[in-house]
């Protein structure tokens, strides 16, 4: 894998519940590594086709490895403004060299509420 290939820039991040001053829980994002990685979005290939148990996962990362950082299906990813929940994550072809991650897109939740004239 060439870094011509590799120009997603992605964050690998650790999410930790905090209590604040008032005892209330908040998510926080703790950032474990931040990587070159090769992007590929689910398409009809056969590739994806052998994939079908992760009928889930949107995207495909491809990264070299870490040293001292085990990537694991709690962690996250965010690259942009985008965020991807990882389902599974392996060492391509055992080598040791790169770590595949399977992943799907998180959505932002719509804000609710009442909307003006409604009521």
């Amino acid at each position: 894998m060439s870094f011509g290939k590799m120009n997603a820039f992605i964050k690998i991040v650790h999410t930790v519940q905090n209590m604040d001053a008032a005892g209330f829980a908040q998510s926080v994002d703790e950032p474990v590594a931040e990587v070159r990685a090769y992007r590929e979005y689910r398409h009809g290939t056969k590739k994806w086709a052998n994939r079908a148990a992760f009928s889930t996962a949107s995207v495909m990362f491809r990264f070299r490895v870490i040293p001292g950082v085990t990537v694991t299906d709690k962690m996250g990813i965010v690259s942009g403004d985008e965020r991807y929940r990882i389902i599974s994550a392996e060492d391509v072809r055992g080598r040791g060299l790169y770590v595949e991650v399977l992943a799907d897109r998180i959505n932002p939740s719509k804000q609710g509420g009442v909307r003006v004239g409604e009521g």
